[in-house]
């Protein structure tokens, strides 16, 4: 286990990369969430790899951004903030219904944070779609419950961050880090 890394997760549009923004600017070490970078790429490219396109292919893509962030995180020094992790693509499968493969769960596993999750809870006031987030908000809801459920699942103790705007959210959890 990995004790310096923090996740914050949660659904689409909870304010999650707003509040890792906001903890970047104010010193901490943060990772950006590595579905968007993949929908830009597969865009781009004109891949599969789409959650609207190939679920499977999309959660292929992520557990292996999320691998690969994991060990850069890992030699950085002090906690380390990041936008979603391993354990959010078993929670993606399994809001997709579909099957989760032996070496999601097993990275899952292997590859541990800290055991505190800092949640950001469906907060349909600033929700917004875009180009890269088609989720409705009754499926952001959906996905908010299903991190939920999987991170328990894997033994994380959920943190739920308040319902506020981002500064006050960043104090939050620079209150948990610095504990």
């Amino acid at each position: 286990m990995s004790e310096h890394l923090f996740v914050v997760t949660g659904g689409p549009g909870s304010g999650k990369s707003s509040l890792i923004s906001e903890l970047k600017q104010r010193g901490i070490n943060t990772m950006a969430e590595g579905g968007r970078a993949i929908i830009r790429d597969q865009v781009k490219i004109g891949g599969h790899a789409l959650p609207w396109v190939d679920s499977r292919a999309f959660a292929e893509q992520m557990l292996g951004w999320e691998l690969r962030s994991y060990h850069e995180e890992k030699s950085m020094a002090g906690p380390v903030v990041m936008d979603r992790g391993i354990v959010d693509v078993v929670g993606y499968l399994t809001l997709c219904a579909l099957p989760v493969p032996a070496h999601f769960e097993k990275a899952a596993r292997l590859f541990c944070y800290n055991k505190r999750v800092f949640l950001a809870p469906y907060w349909e006031e600033i929700y917004t779609g875009d180009a890269e987030r088609k989720q409705d908000l009754q499926e952001a809801e959906v996905s908010f419950k299903a991190m939920t459920k999987t991170y328990i699942q894997f033994g994380y103790e959920i943190i739920e961050l308040p319902l506020q705007g981002v500064e006050a959210r960043a104090d939050f959890v620079l209150q948990y880090l610095k504990s």
